[in-house]
């Protein structure tokens, strides 16, 4: 704090002691060493005060650089989303139009041919098939004999 060497303090102890004389001085002595402890809490408290509002001001700057890297994210990830929207709303509208005219033309051609719009029939299941084949066979077989 103060640079005073050993001889300057002896030196205002002598004065002291001639000036104060040798029954204050015991008393001057402790009284100056409260004030001096007070003083240095006192210190020690502004400087204890001022380093929390330097971590205090300091972790403000953390969080505003943290939000504002939340909000760089963030923004990032909505840019991301709807860049990857874009072509994907562009393939379903696509699909969507391309289905429409695939039904315009299956209706078109229900219409030249003279169909009225029926469900697809049901596939004939393969055992039901032989049968038929045979059946058909054997109607070659019988009208081929006959002739």
């Amino acid at each position: 704090m103060f640079d005073i060497s050993f001889t300057e303090l002896m030196l205002i102890g002598v004065i002291a002691l001639v000036v104060i004389g040798p029954e204050r001085l015991p008393k001057v002595a402790r009284t100056i060493g409260h004030l001096l402890g007070r003083a240095q809490r006192y210190v020690t408290d502004v400087k204890g005060d001022i380093q929390r509002e330097i971590n205090l001001d300091e972790m403000n700057k953390l969080k505003k650089q943290m939000d504002d890297a939340a909000q760089s994210l963030k923004a990032s990830m909505n840019e991301t989303s709807a860049s990857l929207q874009e072509p994907l709303t562009e393939a379903r509208e696509s699909l969507s139009e391309a289905s429409a005219s695939v039904e315009d033309l299956v209706q078109q051609a229900r219409q030249e041919i003279g169909e009225s719009p029926k469900p697809d029939p049901e596939p004939t299941p393969p055992a039901a098939q032989e049968h038929i084949a045979a059946a058909e066979r054997k109607t070659a077989e019988q009208s081929g004999t006959s002739t």
